[in-house]
């Protein structure tokens, strides 16, 4: 039967990723703790003082840096502590929403921002939701078997960390999520409504252990699917805890 596989948030968007156990939902919500924070650069349109959500291209992104790729984290939820750890530039604690620390991040993360693109400029949020790629408060499914599949299509093994989703699923048939658009879905206590398909960036090229550039995952998609999307978005509907091994069921 189809079940959660493993599940991930990513405090800081595009800078680390954390594995989680379980995780309680809230209806309308992203995940928490999910991209709760950004990077912003020196041409970004965020503004501080009325904070609203804006396009991924005014942050420090993947796509554009790929070193980021390759940083792991680990959130204090209780004191707001956030430690990131980098094969290369070791590890940093750090607590993003003082400002005091910025210039200690800014410091550490510098050298995997190529001094001729954009840098980093603060540390930002808005209220109530994370900043995810969308313009709605998203969480995002992925499906092991679809992974699987670009994977063969590469001929070699892929990281699954590449895809930077939510809740990663076990079970199903390749690009089987795709079918859910417009349905619910079940997972654990929270259910999920199926918005749209994950047009993938440059940011999956990129390794998560080295932050090179070494595969071409959107060439893939397109070769063998004409396609270059990967995953599905979703809203929670109902709030829960959602678990790895919990089961799911399509409603």
């Amino acid at each position: 039967m189809a079940h959660v596989a493993t599940m991930w948030r990513h405090p800081i968007k595009s800078h680390g990723r954390e594995e989680l156990d379980a995780v309680t939902l809230i209806a309308g919500q992203t995940m928490p703790w999910d991209r709760h924070w950004a990077v912003t650069h020196g041409v970004s349109k965020f503004d501080a003082a009325d904070p609203k959500w804006v396009m991924c291209r005014n942050f420090m992104i993947g796509a554009a840096t790929p070193g980021l790729a390759a940083i792991s984290a680990a959130l204090d939820e209780n004191s707001g502590t956030l430690t990131l750890t980098h094969a290369t530039l070791g590890t940093h604690v750090f607590q993003p929403d003082n400002p005091d620390d910025w210039a200690g991040f800014m410091h550490w993360v510098l050298p995997l921002c190529p001094p001729d693109k954009r840098q980093p400029s603060a540390i930002v949020k808005i209220p109530d939701r994370g900043m995810t790629d969308t313009d709605f408060a998203s969480v995002s499914i992925m499906n092991m078997s679809s992974h699987r599949a670009v994977a063969d299509k590469l001929g070699r093994s892929l990281e699954p960390e590449r895809w930077r989703g939510n809740i990663w699923l076990e079970g199903l048939g390749p690009w089987e999520e795709f079918e859910w658009l417009g349905r619910s879905l079940r997972i654990g206590e929270a259910e999920f409504a199926i918005k749209d398909r994950i047009q993938r960036c440059a940011h999956t090229t990129a390794n998560p252990h080295s932050g090179q550039r070494d595969m071409d995952t959107l060439g893939a998609l397109r070769d063998g699917w004409d396609h270059q999307d990967f995953g599905v978005y979703a809203t929670v509907t109902k709030g829960g805890k959602v678990a790895v091994n919990d089961k799911i069921e399509v409603i």
